[in-house]
């Protein structure tokens, strides 16, 4: 926090779960919006709070950043007018911190001269139009087929991998995290939203094992934190992305996950007794949503690109929830994974019927992988009708035409499969980064019909075409 020379001090006037009413003397002590208040409960535990509301009577509501059990009525509470501010530069590199920027991976201190505000977009990452700014379409190889040949990523932009529950969106993030930093040599920003506490030991471990660790950036609030830790560690990641970004330096950006972003957003909300709208959800649920998206963007005077990579989770496997909806609207890519492919075991269960890319087009992958990825997608489109054909009448029923392109159909789908790095343990085959040539040469053989007589098991959870 930053320390001003006048400390005001009010008392704590009401607490109710992680809202907590301060009152101060006069209005002008009152501490702006977003401002921080600190307190402390009868066992001496600190406790942070963030102005959210005035209200009448010299009062200023607001949300605890952290637990609010023992916090007393009268307790005197400090302020210095000073917004949440956290440590930026190399030295996060390796460590966990948390929405406010102290380190919880006991590891010690962060000992950084640069601080930042959480709450805006750093000045000097700011984009200022200028006539002569034109957005490039650099695309990143991923390594992982199914999303360079369908789902081509460019830099700058926004990814988002939708699914219900257990579906495979924090293991396809790591893949992501795995083959991008390793292979690009590129910086990471990883900010664990309103997840499980043993997916974050996990990811560290993983981290550590692929050595991928010293090139990432870790910020955390988990879900047994409030719902202010769960809402402001968003802000907290990107803040972290923009300062990489700062110095001229491209930076991946991992959330897992957004919608609890949302969800949170949504508890703050109702916590405030703001009425919801006819959804359910917030009414400033886009407003919210657009506050962290805006951020994330390419940048010609910083001179590098924030890259983002989102786990959407879908309530109910429902893509018409309007939290999902709202989240659409700020993505390039949707990968939407599947349960009927996790059932029938094909990883990663990205569905690409469902799915959709704006950036497969001509101008930015060129005319092979785009002709190559349409006819794909003709193919599984008529596949997908098919399927259905078959299971009433049986494969002898098609003609010999239509027989050809389903068998083709799934030796595509089998070959689009790919044994992960970090899933080695569940499926004891080692994994594979498979370049983008490759993928775009094994699709092709397999239209043309070159690898028509091998059996279509041979392509299951294989990485290069043989």
């Amino acid at each position: 926090m930053k320390e001003n020379k006048d400390i005001i001090i009010g008392h704590v006037s009401a607490v109710q779960g992680p809202v907590v009413d301060v009152k101060f003397q006069n209005s002008v002590d009152v501490p702006n919006i977003f401002s921080v208040i600190q307190t402390q409960t009868i066992d001496k535990e600190k406790v942070v709070l963030e102005v959210a509301e005035h209200l009448p009577g010299n009062i200023a509501r607001c949300i605890a950043i952290n637990s609010t059990i023992n916090l007393q009525r009268n307790q005197e509470a400090y302020s210095s007018g000073a917004t949440i501010q956290i440590p930026t530069g190399d030295m996060l590199y390796g460590r966990i911190i948390n929405m406010l920027g102290e380190p919880i991976d006991q590891k010690g201190e962060i000992k950084s001269s640069e601080r930042s505000n959480i709450r805006k977009a750093d000045m000097g990452s700011q984009v200022r139009l200028k006539k002569d700014f034109h957005r490039s379409f650099d695309v990143m190889e991923t390594g992982i087929k199914v999303i360079d040949l369908l789902f081509p990523v460019v830099k700058g932009g926004k990814t988002g991998i939708l699914g219900g529950a257990a579906l495979g969106k924090s293991i396809l993030t790591l893949e992501i995290i795995q083959h991008i930093v390793k292979r690009h040599q590129g910086s990471c920003v990883f900010v664990g939203v309103g997840e499980r506490i043993r997916e974050g030991n996990e990811l560290y471990y993983e981290l550590l094992k692929h050595e991928v660790l010293a090139k990432t950036m870790m910020v955390f609030g988990q879900m047994n934190e409030p719902p202010g830790a769960r809402f402001g560690v968003a802000m907290t990641g990107i803040t972290l992305a923009e300062s990489v970004q700062r110095k001229n330096q491209d930076v991946l950006l991992f959330v897992d996950n957004i919608f609890r972003f949302v969800q949170a957003g949504a508890e703050i909300s109702t916590l405030l007794g703001r009425v919801p709208s006819e959804t359910g959800y917030q009414p400033t649920l886009i407003s919210e949503a657009s506050e962290f998206h805006e951020r994330i963007r390419s940048s010609q005077e910083a001179g590098g690109a924030i890259t983002s990579f989102e786990a959407v989770y879908v309530p109910a496997d429902d893509l018409t929830d309007p939290a999902v909806v709202a989240i659409f609207s700020f993505l390039d890519s949707i990968l939407v994974l599947s349960r009927e492919r996790i059932q029938l075991g094909l990883y990663p269960a990205v569905d690409p019927l469902l799915s959709s890319c704006a950036n497969l087009d001509i101008d930015i992958v060129g005319r092979k992988h785009f002709d190559i990825s349409q006819e794909v997608i003709r193919i599984f489109q008529r596949y997908e009708e098919l399927r259905r054909i078959v299971l009433v009448v049986g494969i002898d029923e098609l003609s010999s035409t239509d027989r050809i392109l389903y068998e083709r159909a799934r030796k595509l789908q089998n070959f689009l499969t790919q044994p992960f790095f970090v899933a080695e343990t569940y499926t004891g085959k080692k994994g594979e980064y498979v370049t983008l040539p490759q993928t775009l040469e094994g699709c092709e053989r397999i239209i043309a019909g070159r690898v028509d007589s091998i059996p279509e098991e041979q392509f299951y959870l294989i990485g290069v075409l043989p």
